[in-house]
C-alpha cells in the first residue's frame, strides 16, 4: 500500500496532486507548527504578467508552538476578494474556468475560521473534480512531514492560457491544470 504524508496546503502545486493520485492513502499533517511562506497558506497561479503568489493571511499564534490546526484565517486585507479577482483575471479565458467557477466561488466568502478546515474542504473539492480517490485522513498526533520537493523543473508542459506570452510555467497551483485541462487533468497526473 502506498501511504503518503503531506502538509496541509492551499491550492497546492500540481506535483502535490500527482503524488495524491499515486497514493492509496494519505495523511495530512495538521499537528505541526505553522510554517510561514509555504504551501500551507500560499499558492502560485499564472497571471497575465507571469506567476502570481496568493497568500492567505493568518492570525498570529496565541501561544508558542501552536499547532497549525489552531491557526485562524485573518480577514486582513480583503484577501478573499483579491484572490477571487486574481483567479478570474488569470483563468477567466481558460477553457474550463466557467465550468468550475461555481464550485470555487464559495471558498472566497467568509465561511471558514481555521486554515486547516479551509484547506481540507478545498482538498475534498479538488479530489472530487479531479476524480481521484485516495483515502485521506488528518493526523491525530505530530508526524514530521518528509522534505518533499513540489518543484519539478522537468514537468511535462500542458496548455496554459498565457503560454504564448510567458512559455510554459511549471509547478503552478492545481487550479492552473484544472482550469486549462478540465476533466483531462487526471490524465496529466
Amino acid at each position: 500500500m502506498n501511504t503518503l504524508l503531506l502538509p496541509t496546503a492551499y491550492l497546492a502545486p500540481v506535483p502535490y496532486y500527482a503524488a495524491l493520485y499515486r497514493a492509496d492513502e494519505a495523511y495530512i499533517e495538521v499537528r505541526e507548527h505553522y510554517v510561514k511562506q509555504s504551501v500551507r497558506n500560499r499558492c502560485t497561479i499564472a497571471g497575465p504578467d507571469g506567476p502570481v503568489s496568493l497568500s492567505i493571511p493568518v492570525v498570529k499564534a496565541e501561544r508558542p508552538g501552536q499547532p497549525i490546526c489552531e491557526t485562524r484565517i485573518s480577514d486582513h486585507g480583503n484577501w478573499r476578494h483579491l484572490h477571487w479577482r486574481a483567479l478570474q483575471s488569470a483563468y477567466g479565458n481558460s477553457p474550463f474556468f466557467e465550468f468550475y467557477e461555481d464550485d470555487f466561488r464559495p471558498f472566497y466568502q467568509p465561511d471558514w475560521e481555521f486554515l486547516t478546515d479551509y484547506n481540507r474542504d478545498l482538498l475534498k473539492l479538488l479530489l472530487r473534480l479531479l476524480d481521484i480517490e485516495p483515502k485521506v485522513r488528518e493526523t491525530d498526533s505530530f508526524r514530521a512531514v518528509p522534505s518533499l520537493e513540489f518543484h519539478h523543473p522537468s514537468s511535462r508542459p500542458y496548455y496554459q492560457v498565457f503560454s504564448a506570452r510567458h512559455g510554459f510555467i511549471p509547478n503552478l497551483s492545481i487550479v492552473d491544470l484544472l482550469f486549462n485541462m478540465g476533466p483531462e487533468s487526471v490524465l496529466y497526473l
